[in-house]
């Protein structure tokens, strides 16, 4: 591991090369985490911070019950987000999950789940009273499909926890992808997310 000194010289904690200044991160789990599904947000970010380990730019909250305009403090200052989120769509299979950014959310305000609360508009009005907050296009959504998020339970139903090591596995490619991370050499570094795969 290395010291806080490299780390300001820009080398990656996890043994990535240096590169340019790192895009301000946020990967936030999102959820009720004692309402049955609507935890699953909050178990994939968990699982998905042990995979990637410390990676320059990046922070983790792993669990996020705030909403609405409430949120415009909590990604105040990133340059993106990546939210880990449940939905329940008519007709969705549970376990499915889905990946949308932050301008075709603005197609999909009313989305019918417990965090939707206008996040689109929220994001929109801090924008406009001049937050430093990520663009439509940085904002990147991952939704899993559930049973239901109206019962107090501490579990995941057993279709959504069945998917979960599935969920992790494919969202990790992607994440990974889309945080660009690269080993510094193929033969002395390792991937940096090689049980992803």
């Amino acid at each position: 591991m290395t010291s806080g000194a490299d780390a300001e010289r820009g080398v990656d904690v996890a043994g990535a090369a240096p590169a340019a200044a790192a895009v301000k991160t946020l990967l936030l789990g999102m959820g009720n985490p004692i309402l049955g599904d609507d935890a699953v947000g909050i178990r994939v970010a968990q699982l998905l911070n042990r995979r990637l380990g410390p990676v320059r730019g990046l922070e983790v909250r792993e669990e996020c019950c705030t909403g609405g305009l409430e949120l415009l403090e909590v990604v105040e200052g990133f340059d993106r987000l990546i939210v880990l989120d449940s939905i329940k769509t008519e007709g969705g299979r549970p376990g499915h999950w889905y990946r949308f950014d932050g301008e075709a959310l603005r197609e999909t305000m009313h989305l019918n789940n417990v965090h939707d609360a206008n996040f689109a508009t929220a994001m929109e009005l801090g924008r406009q009273m001049g937050g430093h907050l990520p663009a439509a296009a940085d904002i990147h959504i991952f939704a899993v499909e559930i049973s239901e998020n109206l019962t107090f339970s501490d579990d995941l139903s057993p279709p959504v926890e069945a998917a979960v090591p599935e969920i992790v596995d494919e969202m990790c490619e992607e994440i990974v992808a889309l945080l660009e991370i690269r080993p510094a050499t193929e033969a002395t570094v390792p991937p940096l997310c090689d049980t992803c795969r």
